[in-house]
């Protein structure tokens, strides 16, 4: 299973809630398979979806959840400490393992070899981290939304990657609609 099948899976859970989705191909993807005004597309920044996501649930009441990459995470290895000490239970972090950079051409990440993003974030001190395979996202992610509690997920994928046209929507589009969800 590869990310845009997880995602294609997820989608029906995702609808209700503030979504920030990882820079590239992740974000081309989610637009693709469920394109909604509650998914905020990140078009750049790799590694700033989860740092995103925190700031969001830190600043509002409602669900969000970061879906981000194992190479995105590793660039920006300072959110997992910054998400541990700054506890906000309406905050998911789906972090979709594939041991590559799909967005850039499946170059390997250091996940894919003796990394484990699951023990990082243990260790950074977040409490409540699941790991799981590619066809079990949507069963962690509805015990996550269920707990009320602050999750870290690690679901472990395939590498590889669709073909997707690009987002077309304009940056400032898409900052307007998502600006208006998170106010409604």
């Amino acid at each position: 299973m590869i990310r845009s099948e997880i995602l294609r899976e997820i989608a029906p859970i995702l609808r209700p809630h503030l979504v920030i989705c990882n820079i590239g191909l992740p974000s081309q993807e989610m637009h693709l398979i469920d394109d909604q005004p509650t998914n905020f597309y990140m078009l750049g920044t790799m590694g700033l979806s989860s740092s995103i996501g925190l700031g969001l649930a830190l600043a509002q009441p409602k669900q969000v959840i970061s879906i981000d990459g194992d190479g995105s995470v590793l660039t920006n290895l300072g959110t997992l400490p910054t998400i541990a000490n700054n506890v906000a239970d309406n905050f998911i972090l789906l972090i979709i393992d594939n041991g590559s950079y799909g967005s850039t051409g499946d170059q390997p990440t250091y996940a894919g070899k003796k990394t484990r993003l699951e023990a990082v974030a243990a260790a950074c001190g977040c409490e409540a981290v699941v790991t799981c395979k590619a066809e079990e996202t949507g069963t962690a992610l509805k015990a996550a939304l269920a707990s009320g509690k602050m999750t870290v997920i690690v679901a472990k994928c395939d590498s590889g990657n669709i073909k997707v046209p690009v987002i077309t929507k304009d940056p400032v589009t898409i900052r307007d609609r998502f600006m208006a969800e998170v106010a409604r």
